[in-house]
C-alpha cells in the first residue's frame, strides 16, 4: 500500500473514530493482517493450535488456499468474488517446546541452554502447526528472523519480497525470531516488536496481539475497548498498573503490547489486543466485534523508510545537542554542526544514533553522515569550517532531515 494511500485511510479512521462511528467496522475491510500469539496464550490449552489455525483459516477466503496451485492467483478471478485475505502468523513458544525435548523440568536460564531449546523446539512447534492447518487444506510456512534481518535496507527489502511471495500464493507464514542463533533477541527480544515491524514491513491493514488477557485494563480493572492515543490514553493505564512496563520493552507483558501498539499505530496500522482464550476470536476481531482493545491511528502515518529509521534500527550511539537544534528538528529541519554539544558511544557515517536535548531527553533518531570523532571535531561549527576540521566533507549537515524521525 502507498504512503499516500494509507494516509487516507489513516486520517478515515481518526475521523470516523471521532464522529461517532463505530470504528471497528473499518476492519472488516482490512486484506493483510498479522496475527501474533506468545508462548502462555499457547500453553493455556492444548487445542490453542486447533483454534488458531480454524481461526486463521475462517478469516483467509477460500481464494487464497486454492491459489498455492497457481503461478497467478488472481488469474480469472470474477470481479464479484471477495478481495483475497493474506495473514501472518508470529508465533512464540518453539523454546517451551524444547527444553522438555531436551529432558529439562523447567525453562532454562543460560543463553546456550536457550538456545538448544530453541533448536529442538522449532521443528515441533512447526509439526504442531503443520498439522492444525493441515485440516483445513491451508499450507503454511516457517520464517526465522533476527533483528539484523531488519535492521539492514536490502535485507529489510528481501524479506518483504519472501513475504508477499509466499502470501500472493495464499501461504500462511510462520515467523519466529530466530532464537538458535540471535543471543540478544534471546535475553531481550520480543515478539510483540517482531509482530508490528512485519505489519509496516508487510504493509498491514490490522494488527492482532493475542494474549492471556481481554485487552488493556483501567484503574478499576476495566476493559477499555477503544484508545485514541496510545501516549496519551494508555501509557498511563500501563504505568499505574507496573511502572516498570514502559520501560521494559522485551519483558512481554501488557507494555510490551502497548510499545507495539504505538510503532504500529505511527505506521497507520489498526491494533487489537485480545484474548487468545476468546472463542473464534480472530474473525470476531476482524469481523468488527467489540473484542479487546482496539488501538486507531491518528495522523498522518510516517513514510516506510522513516518508520525503519525510528522504530526498527538500534542507535549505535547518541548525538548531544542544544536548545536551538531541538528547535530546529521539531520544524522539520536538518542537524547542523553549530547545534552539537557532543556525542555518546561509538558509530560510523551511515549508523543510526539518537539525537539528545539538554535535558538528556531522546528527540529523535537519524543516521548520522559521520563518525564519534568527526561528530565530536565539529561540535559548535560553522559548515564552512568541516573541511578544515576533519579534512574532509560528506554534507552540511550531521543529520540530514530526509533521514531523521522526530520522537
Amino acid at each position: 500500500m502507498s504512503d499516500k494511500a494509507r494516509s487516507k485511510r489513516a486520517s478515515r479512521t481518526a475521523t470516523d473514530a471521532r464522529g461517532g462511528a463505530d470504528p471497528r467496522a473499518g476492519l472488516a475491510r482490512a486484506r493483510t493482517i498479522v496475527v501474533k500469539v506468545g508462548s502462555r496464550a499457547l500453553a493455556e490449552s492444548k487445542e490453542r493450535f486447533r483454534e488458531l489455525a480454524d481461526d486463521i483459516s475462517s478469516v483467509v477466503a477460500p481464494a487464497s488456499r486454492s491459489s498455492t496451485r497457481s503461478a497467478e492467483p488472481s488469474a480469472g478471478r470474477g470481479a464479484s468474488e471477495p478481495a483475497r485475505r493474506r495473514i501472518v502468523l508470529v508465533s512464540s513458544g518453539a523454546i517451551a517446546f524444547g527444553f522438555r525435548r531436551l529432558g529439562l523440568k523447567s525453562r532454562p536460564t543460560s543463553i546456550e541452554l536457550l538456545q538448544a531449546s530453541a533448536s529442538a523446539g522449532q521443528s515441533l512447534l512447526m509439526r504442531a502447526y503443520e498439522e492444525a492447518f493441515a485440516t483445513h487444506g491451508q499450507h503454511v510456512a516457517q520464517v526465522l528472523l533476527t533483528h539484523a534481518d531488519l535492521a539492514d535496507r536490502e535485507r529489510y527489502l528481501n524479506a518483504r519480497a519472501a513475504l508477499e511471495a509466499l502470501l500472493d500464493r495464499g501461504v500462511v507464514p510462520i515467523v519466529n525470531e530466530n532464537d538458535t542463533v540471535a543471543v540478544d533477541e534471546i535475553r531481550f527480544g520480543d515478539n510483540d516488536q517482531l509482530a508490528a515491524m512485519l505489519a509496516t514491513l508487510i504493509g498491514a491493514d490490522l494488527l492482532v496481539l493475542l494474549t492471556d488477557v481481554g485487552g488493556l485494563l483501567d484503574a478499576s480493572g476495566a476493559r477499555v475497548p477503544i484508545v485514541h492515543d496510545v501516549v496519551q490514553d494508555a501509557l498511563p493505564l500501563v504505568k499505574e498498573s507496573d511502572p516498570r512496563a514502559p520501560g521494559a520493552i522485551g519483558s512481554g507483558g501488557m507494555g510490551s503490547k502497548i510499545e507495539a501498539a504505538r510503532r504500529a499505530t505511527l505506521r497507520g496500522v489498526s491494533v487489537v489486543i485480545a484474548a487468545a482464550s476468546e472463542p473464534h476470536v480472530v474473525p470476531r476481531v476482524v469481523a468488527g466485534e467489540d473484542l479487546g482493545t482496539l488501538f486507531l491511528p491518528t495522523g498522518s502515518p510516517l513514510a516506510s523508510r522513516k518508520h525503519w529509521i525510528g522504530y526498527t534500527l538500534k542507535p549505535k550511539g547518541a548525538v548531544l545537542v542544544d536548545e536551538g537544534a531541538v528547535r530546529a528538528l521539531a520544524n522539520g529541519r536538518s542537524l547542523l554542526p553549530a547545534g552539537v554539544l557532543g556525542v555518546r558511544g561509538d558509530f560510523s557515517p551511515g549508523e543510526p544514533v539518537s539525537v539528545v536535548g539538554p535535558d538528556g531527553v531522546e528527540i529523535a533518531r537519524g543516521l548520522t553522515r559521520y563518525g564519534t570523532l568527526d561528530v565530536a571535531r565539529l561540535a559548535r561549527s560553522d559548515t564552512a569550517d568541516i573541511t578544515r576540521r576533519i579534512g574532509h566533507h560528506a554534507g552540511d549537515e550531521v543529520l540530514h532531515r530526509d533521514d531523521i524521525v522526530v520522537l
